[in-house]
């Protein structure tokens, strides 16, 4: 898992990608009572946030790390946290896939 702030290329992307968050839950549109959840949420870098220009994305959909952001033991405990909430069952999240290139 990186942390945010971290820099990464997408597969078949072109521009940088700058992580913003981890997983991010969007509304399902089947559903108001589910949602969907990524790995990563993540702007263009180096212009930042854009709400017209956020990209949902997964650890699979990486091609490759530029930059890692910063890392403390906040992160550490955070990571151990995280990694015991993705092996949680939850009955109203599903994980979001990308079948198509997101740039």
């Amino acid at each position: 898992m990186l942390s945010i702030g971290s820099i990464v290329y997408l597969k078949e992307g072109t521009d940088k990608i700058m992580i913003l968050n981890r997983a991010p839950i969007l509304p399902s549109e089947e559903s108001e009572d589910e949602g969907i959840w990524y790995d990563y949420s993540g702007c263009f870098y180096p212009q930042g946030l854009d709400p017209n220009n956020v990209f949902y994305f997964n650890e699979e959909n990486i091609d490759e790390i530029v930059f890692e952001g910063f890392k403390d033991e906040e992160e550490v405990r955070f990571q151990k946290l995280f990694n015991n909430w993705k092996a949680e069952d939850k009955p109203n999240l599903t994980k979001g896939i990308i079948t198509s290139p997101l740039e």
